[in-house]
């Protein structure tokens, strides 16, 4: 503890400064994550003002992926970097979306329990630094340069079934949740990627309109839905204007102190925004062991129960963040809570244009949240989103006074969202016969042309079964066509030496 703290104020979160930075460097190799993190929480110090950072004594971490070497070290080489030794530091063991939000909420709880009186979160991605080192050693080596991005299709160190059927990135899981979404939500193909565009478009207008964002080029929907050269195919029914940009060099922190401390440093109350109540809830880590692929109880739990605890109805939120690594995953998330697909739903831009830096969206999205509030408006809801649609963490920030009490406080809803699951069925990698498709993808590549697709099927007994489908094959068309809804339709689950096919059928099952 910190000694005797009687001052209500010293146990009450408040945000006092944020710092965003955007690296772009031309012909150099530009800066790495530590680079741009030290860069970020440096523009944070100054927006909370003279002092702030001196006065951190809890530093939260998000882990980066772009410079493995900085793993495990980054909190030692930050402190060095920033002149500061906090007495609690913690880099996140896992890149995952949810990382900055879950460590916003451990940072208030330190507050509210007199272990912390400023807190410093902190992250940065510099893949694009990382990959122009990555072709300038293949160019000298006499190589081919690597493929961009921070997913390779290499062997996983884990092989799990998913896996050999060629789901092994995001990219390739999520629209297994869009397609089965599609089918649940009743919509036809035409009005599920009509929403998904216009939530695009609205995305890109807010990424055009801040300085933060990494790509500002407002997109029409017809834009990010027809295919082209820029906008090729990536994974069925996905778009590259639909899928998160991780080629980027970004940094983003923010300083959470007590209100005493801010009251010390001498912080307008106009530029405080306190930290709300939170909820957070996961999914199993395998994404096969879902009871099914359109709804997600941890993130309807996460969702609900931050707005109950906050004691606000939806009519109440002015801004709003709804992660957005894939469309299915803001789409699901507005259903939980009836935001119009109309209203935009982020305040940073989304992961396409404003940005992807792998786990460290999130901190971007609190730092633009801050800037919205202070400009207009009450209530900010922020949720995050991490792994294959499995970890959800919300939390309120708002402008209204927070009494002493609410933190520490309890955000882990894991109880009330395993109440409400239901059992995932078995996967049965053997399984040969008849089954219905529950859902399915189909995998581009870089020219645009189908490589092969994938099925999850459900067998007349209830067990799942997985098939591929060869990119020549005819049923890719009739699976991407958009005429009719595959979800549903019968098939036929054949083994081929040691991976099972699927086979279009048109008969119901006997």
């Amino acid at each position: 503890m910190l000694g005797d703290m009687s001052d209500e104020a010293s146990r009450i979160p408040v945000l006092i400064g944020v710092g965003q930075v955007n690296d772009r460097p031309g012909a150099a190799e530009g800066l790495d994550s530590l680079g741009l993190m030290a860069a970020a929480a440096r523009m944070a110090g100054a927006d909370a003002g003279e002092g702030a950072l001196a006065r951190v004594d809890w530093l939260g971490v998000v882990r980066q992926i772009s410079f493995p070497a900085l793993r495990g070290r980054l909190c030692e080489l930050l402190g060095t970097e920033l002149g500061i030794a906090p007495a609690f530091a913690h880099e996140t063991a896992q890149p995952t979306g949810d990382s900055p939000i879950l460590l916003l909420n451990q940072a208030a709880n330190a507050i509210g329990r007199g272990e912390a009186r400023a807190a410093l979160i902190v992250g940065g991605e510099a893949l694009r630094t990382a990959g122009k080192l990555a072709e300038a050693a293949a160019a000298q080596a006499g190589e081919a340069a690597p493929a961009p991005g921070p997913f390779g299709r290499g062997k996983p160190k884990l092989l799990e079934p998913r896996h050999r059927y060629g789901l092994i990135t995001p990219t390739d899981v999520y629209p297994l949740y869009e397609n089965a979404a599609r089918a649940a939500y009743g919509q036809s193909f035409a009005e599920a990627q009509a929403e998904s565009a216009l939530i695009w478009s609205l995305f890109s207008q807010v990424a055009a309109a801040n300085e933060a964002a990494w790509i500002r080029a407002p997109k029409t929907p017809a834009e990010i839905l027809t295919p082209s050269p820029e906008n090729r195919p990536i994974a069925f029914p996905y778009t590259k204007l639909m899928v998160a940009n991780a080629a980027v060099n970004q940094g983003a922190a923010m300083i959470v102190s007590s209100l005493a401390v801010a009251r010390e440093l001498g912080v307008p109350d106009s530029r405080l925004i306190y930290v709300g109540r939170g909820a957070a809830a996961h999914e199993h880590d395998d994404p096969l062991v879902r009871a099914d692929f359109a709804h997600s109880p941890s993130m309807k739990v996460a969702l609900e129960r931050t707005l109950q605890l906050n004691e606000l109805s939806v009519d109440a939120i002015d801004w709003i963040e709804l992660y957005s690594c894939f469309p299915c995953v803001p789409k699901m998330a507005r259903r939980v809570i009836g935001w119009p697909a109309e209203r935009p739903a982020s305040v940073f831009g989304g992961l396409t244009f404003g940005g992807g830096p792998i786990a460290n969206y999130m901190t971007h999205a609190a730092a633009s949240m801050v800037a919205a509030l202070r400009r207009s408006g009450v209530n900010g809801l922020l949720f995050a989103n991490g792994g294959f649609a499995t970890h959800n963490h919300a939390i309120m920030l708002t402008r209204n006074p927070q009494p002493a009490g609410v933190f520490p406080q309890d955000y882990d809803c894991q109880s009330q969202a395993d109440a409400v699951r239901g059992t995932a069925p078995p996967l049965d990698e053997a399984y040969a016969g008849p089954a219905r498709i529950e859902t399915y993808t189909v995998i581009y590549d870089r020219r645009g042309a189908p490589a092969f697709g994938v099925v999850i099927g459900r067998c007349p007994d209830g067990r799942r079964a997985i098939a591929r489908i060869p990119g020549d094959d005819a049923l890719i068309g009739l699976l991407t066509s958009g005429d009719a809804e595959p979800v549903g339709t019968p098939g036929r689950v054949v083994r081929e030496g040691d991976m099972n096919r699927w086979l279009h059928e048109t008969r119901a099952f006997p």
